[in-house]
């Protein structure tokens, strides 16, 4: 068997998708409240956990399990164009799966199970039997936990050692939700495909125009509430903040319905950039209360 090309091997990787749960454990992080002085490995590790490793696992199982699908949609892609070869591209994801929950025994006991719950989305959202992808509504719920929830609840309990305060659960649980109608607009780009191959993710189950209506609602409720729950902890600044970060997305949001598949990919630039700083306005407002000092 030939060996694949190691800038293919990396590209499968899809680095510019690190950054969404690298960013949500940082907000858990920063929700913490804890001192960094002592916890620099953690955060690093985590960082890495949460981007290049996990999340660059769940992308190298997708790539593997979706190469039939990206023969048509994305033939360039490594798997389909033959740049990695045979069976490398199941080998990888295996080895990285392996890696990833190897280095998530350094973050502790829930530092770790939440690694695995990560990695069980993460295969179970591409592999057969579940493959989560072929129905809109699981597989995008499947990636924004992983991609929100999980690493902002991992964040929290690798600074401190304990399970997460109900309300930082809640605003994960929020920005999670959101995260859906994210999902949503990156399937715009594979609607061809996915009808061919009989994947219904929301674009093709509801069409175009339906699924990016619903994709801007499943966004902007979740942060609604955000800044209602902030205004009602005490954090009427934060809260303030938060719904001007959506007001703005608001107005984007009606340029993007205008021609929804041809703006999806310049409302992920703009509208989701404010999305996940209101993220890190929520984590500060979090660490403000102290919910989590001794």
């Amino acid at each position: 068997m030939s060996m694949p090309d190691p800038r293919a091997a990396f590209q499968l990787l899809h680095p510019v998708t690190w950054f969404p749960p690298m960013w949500a454990y940082a907000c858990g992080v920063v929700s913490a409240g804890m001192p960094l002085q002592e916890r620099w490995l953690l955060l690093i590790v985590g960082v890495l956990l949460a981007g290049p490793l996990i999340c660059g696992t769940s992308q190298v199982v997708n790539d593997w399990f979706d190469r039939h699908v990206d023969a048509i949609n994305e033939p360039d892609r490594p798997i389909p164009s033959g740049r990695v070869p045979g069976y490398w591209g199941l080998w990888l994801a295996i080895g990285w799966t392996v890696l990833s929950l190897a280095v998530a025994t350094i973050l502790g006991f829930w530092g770790f199970m939440a690694a695995v719950v990560g990695m069980i989305l993460a295969w179970a959202y591409s592999a057969p039997p579940t493959r989560f992808k072929r129905n809109g509504w699981w597989g995008n719920s499947a990636v924004a936990i992983a991609y929100e929830g999980i690493p902002w609840f991992t964040g929290v309990v690798v600074m401190t050692g304990v399970f997460p305060d109900w309300r930082i659960i809640i605003v994960a649980v929020l920005y999670s939700i959101g995260a859906h109608g994210i999902m949503t607009l990156n399937d715009f780009k594979s609607v061809e495909g996915d009808t061919r191959m009989g994947l219904g993710s929301l674009p093709v189950k509801l069409g175009v125009e339906r699924a990016a209506k619903l994709a801007c609602w499943v966004m902007a409720l979740p942060q609604a509430a955000v800044a209602v729950l902030l205004l009602l902890w005490g954090a009427p600044v934060y809260a303030l903040a938060v719904a001007a970060v959506l007001a703005v997305q608001i107005v984007l949001m009606a340029r993007l319905l205008k021609r929804p598949k041809d703006l999806a990919p310049w409302y992920n630039a703009t509208g989701v950039s404010l999305y996940v700083s209101g993220m890190m306005v929520t984590a500060f407002a979090l660490r403000g209360m102290g919910l989590m000092q001794p």
